[in-house]
């Protein structure tokens, strides 16, 4: 009985696995509308990857490399959550809330966004000089971080 339970159990454990195997394409036809609209309203390079991440047969998120290196990461509705760019390279402006940009253009001036992170309590924001911000859901500043 006992051997029969541990049979079942592995097979559970690699049927749950091969399900939550991600996938691979190459390009944005994968991705939902909005993820599409948004590649094509902010940046100039094309899709050159899209990692589907999944668990249990269900997509996490997509994880979309353009051909620039800039990478962004969207949920599974297409809602972009983490862009980052190379360091010569900025954040698009439109996806970067209007009170961060002014206030990193008046706090951190002659530096750029090279990346910016939507959490549950607001923003984490790289700049090109390695500083890194927190900033609240309203795009308030909140401190420096490590």
């Amino acid at each position: 009985m006992k051997k029969i339970i541990m049979i079942l159990m592995v097979a559970l454990g690699i049927s749950a696995t091969a399900v939550a195997r991600d996938t691979y394409a190459h390009d944005a036809s994968v991705l939902p509308e909005a993820a599409r609209t948004t590649i094509a309203s902010n940046f100039k390079a094309k899709v050159s990857v899209v990692k589907i991440e999944k668990t249990l047969g269900h997509i996490d998120e997509y994880d979309v490399t353009l051909s620039d290196g800039t990478e962004i990461t969207f949920d599974s509705h297409g809602n972009w959550d983490n862009v980052e760019t190379a360091n010569t390279k900025s954040v698009p402006s439109s996806l970067v809330p209007e009170n961060i940009r002014n206030y990193v253009a008046k706090n951190q001036s002659g530096t750029h966004i090279v990346g910016i992170d939507k959490e549950r309590s607001g923003y984490d924001v790289e700049l090109s000089n390695g500083v890194d911000m927190k900033f609240d859901k309203t795009g308030n500043f909140v401190r420096y971080d490590d």
